[in-house]
């Protein structure tokens, strides 16, 4: 029951408040002291410890987070989004849900240019909120797909979260093989889940885009066409090329190099950390007031999710010491309906702890108690982790934590309640879900394209 009491006490701590990092740390090192002490746990299994901080610190895959993270902030402060958004609302703006259409067609570019959902949800929330709000939109509707486009830099590449579950589910692929005697493992790259997770994000697109269009076609008053009385504006075409032109070609560079096998995601990160610097100069926001906010935000997020993880490195260990592993993999194996029922019950669990927890935190926490047992079992790995990645992503719109919905409520008028936003995300959470649904019924949406760019 050690391993049990061990993360039920950690999701009690982190309910009230104590920082992740040092929770993580911390029960585990009480736990490692009781055990030495009343006896069960071995404190040589700790020596190992070093040598895993160690390799935190020389894992070339996470050094891609500070870069992506700095692409995010800098991209924020380059007004593309608001460009972008010009651009892309007088050109569906006319049509039944056009402002909608929009605000999810920006959500997904910038999604695939920052990776950072804090970003996406209050840049779109400031530009895009008061607009629909003037232009006779149902504050449920407008504020729900706002909070929900935003997610997509969950899922879309390059995504921060892919990264860090690309590690884990490395590290845990690797454990499998070993568990099983084979001693020359095969690893899980980030490249494989950034192509993987192409699919779905764009299926999950769509299908908010159909959202938005039938409840305009059954309700028009919801959600208005508007008519263009932009006059003094530059013509369409024009404001549409130079709106789209800065994403499009950071995306490119990005993901383009990745899919075409001449940058690993590392290096990737780096091309998109100077390629957003270079367009935050070319829009002349790249003073020095703005620098030093982009690198303390940077170093502030890098700092986290590093704590993070080495406080999460040490729970696993101590978790292991207990023989958590072996507690987990026999419960899965003794469960009727084998892979399934196991595969089941992970992925519900992974979304009732998003009503609790962060995605960095059940990434940390959860993945790698469960992932070396289910992949040993002989789940795709690829396929395991875009499914996670899908899960996770509602952790952002589900009440009461969802950062997402934090993000929005500072930046929305005290005139739109709370009440309202919940109401207005959870369309958006049953399209994730059914979305997480068709991936699981065929599981080459998540494992086709990588197929296909890695063997090809």
């Amino acid at each position: 029951m050690i391993p049990l009491l061990m993360f039920l006490a950690v999701c009690l701590a982190l309910m009230l408040g104590y920082p992740v990092a040092f929770t993580l740390g911390g029960v585990a090192l009480a736990f490692a002291g009781a055990g030495v002490l009343l006896g069960g746990f071995d404190p040589t299994l700790l020596n190992a410890l070093p040598n895993r901080l160690y390799g935190i610190m020389e894992n070339q895959t996470l050094l891609a987070v500070p870069l992506f993270v700095l692409m995010g902030v800098t991209l924020e402060k380059s007004k593309v989004a608001e460009n972008l958004l010009n651009a892309m609302s007088r050109l569906f703006g006319r049509f039944p849900g056009g402002l909608g259409l929009s605000v999810t067609l920006v959500g997904m570019l910038l999604a695939a240019s920052t990776g950072i959902v804090g970003a996406t949800v209050v840049t779109m929330g400031l530009l895009a909120l008061p607009t629909m709000i003037k232009r006779g939109y149902d504050p449920a509707l407008a504020t729900g797909s706002i909070a929900a486009t935003g997610t997509l830099g969950q899922i879309i590449p390059p995504s921060i979260a892919l990264v860090l579950l690309g590690d884990v589910l490395s590290n845990a692929y690797q454990q499998a093989q070993l568990n099983m005697g084979i001693f020359n493992a095969d690893t899980v790259s980030v490249g494989d889940l950034f192509v993987g997770a192409l699919i779905p994000g764009l299926i999950m697109v769509a299908l908010y885009m159909a959202y938005i269009v039938t409840r305009a076609i059954i309700d028009p008053t919801c959600a208005p066409p508007v008519e263009d009385d932009s006059a003094d504006q530059p013509p369409l075409l024009k404001q549409c090329v130079q709106g789209l032109a800065p994403p499009l070609l950071l995306i490119a560079a990005v993901l383009g190099s990745i899919l075409a096998g001449l940058a690993t995601p590392t290096e990737a990160a780096a091309v998109g950390a100077l390629g957003a610097c270079l367009l935050a100069l070319l829009q002349n926001q790249l003073n020095r007031r703005n620098l030093q906010e982009i690198m303390i935000s940077t170093t502030k997020v890098t700092c986290m999710v590093f704590a993070i993880l080495i406080g999460a490195t040490l729970f696993s260990l101590v978790f292991r010491g207990f023989n958590g592993e072996e507690l987990i993999h026999e419960f899965f194996n003794n469960m009727p309906g084998g892979v399934f029922s196991a595969m089941l019950l992970v992925m519900v669990v992974i979304f009732l702890l998003g009503f609790i927890l962060d995605f960095i935190e059940i990434t940390f926490v959860v993945v790698p108690i469960v992932g070396p047992v289910l992949l040993a079992m002989g789940i795709d790995p690829v396929w395991f982790g875009v499914m996670i990645a899908v899960n996770l992503q509602t952790s952002f719109l589900t009440p009461p934590f969802g950062f997402a919905l934090f993000y929005l409520r500072g930046v929305t008028p005290d005139s739109i309640p709370t009440t309202t936003i919940y109401r207005g995300v959870a369309p958006f959470i049953l399209i994730q879900i059914v979305t997480l649904s068709l991936i699981a019924i065929w599981p080459s949406l998540a494992t086709w394209l990588p197929d296909i760019v890695y063997n090809s």
